[in-house]
């Protein structure tokens, strides 16, 4: 594969990018089709459930009054083989008569896992597999994790002053700018789950719900190993709007049936795990997270959860949002040694972005 095959498909992982936020679970996939180095049309997985990248490519391949017959097809994911909530790619481009398939990564999950490059090859198309690869997997880290290990991909974030201070004592709720704040919306729209400890419930009394154009039902997730979590909560009060499971300690349940069965009442779910020291154990919380199809969780807590998940080396990416202010005795609770070692660490391999009047601080702890 020479330099014109990646200068089509750096555009098809450009396109892909737009889908980010809008196809979870779901993996962005960007697609190209080019025929003698003209690009005939493109496409990208826009909406959860919609057209996949193959299929919105042909489509603008013919808006444009062109034939895709014989052409090449540059396309991010090995296309899908069977159907789900569209039919299978691999039966449209085989109709469409591509000669020629470039990929850039074989699909990780199991209805695909290499199944559609060997339709492909059967109906004498050429495929060739394996540019940018890199790119196009860290592109959907996620969605490669949980395809190979059914655990959510785990997102720790977390606002502070220049100074290290998580919260303020001068009656100001926000450390940080409304950007920012934006720009957090902006990553919720990617999980399904947002998590939390129940000392953020009882000082903060979130809703954590999206405040975005692209409204769906998040499930909130509160760590509350004594069931501490009122009746009157904000979150409670809103199930109707988003799904609230609350996570507690084996032994607490026992103590607190009636707590219990109030809390069920109002309609949230309850899963119970052994506890270490009065904490949840991590480990299944996520493995439940997993089990119930999400993908992508967002930690949200103070400073002790965010100990737990750095600590217990579940993270697998990190967002830091730092205000140029120093807040010296108007500061209250300073960012840990474990939460300021994961900073330096993500600054490392990440990227740092100009949020409003803050620095953003996002990159990766690991690489599935």
């Amino acid at each position: 594969m020479g330099s014109a095959d990646e200068k089509h498909m750096q555009i098809a992982l450009a396109l892909a990018e737009k889908g980010i936020g809008c196809v979870e679970p779901n993996p962005a996939v960007g697609c190209v089709i080019v025929r003698d180095g003209e690009i005939l049309g493109r496409g990208f997985h826009e909406i959860f459930g919609g057209p996949h990248a193959e299929i919105n490519a042909l489509a603008d391949c013919r808006e444009n009054g062109f034939s895709p017959k014989g052409a090449t097809m540059y396309v991010t994911l090995e296309p899908c083989c069977y159907t789900g909530k569209t039919p299978p790619c691999t039966e449209a481009i085989i109709a469409a008569k591509i000669s020629r398939v470039v990929a850039s990564t074989t699909d990780a999950t199991e209805k695909v896992a290499g199944k559609g490059f060997e339709i492909l090859t059967r109906a004498a198309i050429v495929v060739d597999v394996g540019l940018c690869q890199e790119q196009a997997r860290q592109l959907n880290a996620a969605f490669f994790k949980y395809a190979r290990t059914k655990m959510p991909w785990v997102i720790v974030k977390w606002a502070q002053s220049d100074d290290g201070f998580l919260s303020r004592t001068d009656g100001d709720r926000w450390i940080t700018s409304s950007q920012s704040r934006q720009d957090v919306q902006r990553i919720r729209v990617r999980v399904q789950a947002i998590l939390v400890g129940i000392n953020t419930v009882i000082d903060d009394d979130p809703l954590l719900t999206l405040r975005s154009p692209e409204q769906k039902p998040l499930l909130r997730v509160v760590l509350d190993s004594k069931l501490r979590i009122s009746i009157q909560s904000k979150l409670l009060q809103t199930i109707s709007q988003s799904p609230v499971l609350i996570v507690t300690a084996k032994e607490t349940l026992v103590e607190m049936t009636e707590k219990a069965k109030a809390i069920k009442k109002c309609g949230a779910e309850i899963f119970v795990v052994q506890s270490d020291d009065g904490r949840c154990d991590i480990r299944q919380v996520l493995n439940h997270l997993g089990k119930v199809g999400i993908q992508q969780v967002l930690i949200e807590g103070g400073r002790a959860v965010l100990d737990s998940f750095i600590g217990s080396d579940f993270a697998d990416e990190g967002i830091v949002y730092i205000s140029p202010e120093k807040l010296d005795s108007n500061g209250s609770v300073k960012i840990s040694e474990k939460m300021r070692d994961f900073l330096e660490a993500i600054k490392k391999n990440g990227s740092s972005e100009t949020i409003g009047p803050d620095i953003r601080i996002k990159g990766f702890c690991r690489r599935d």
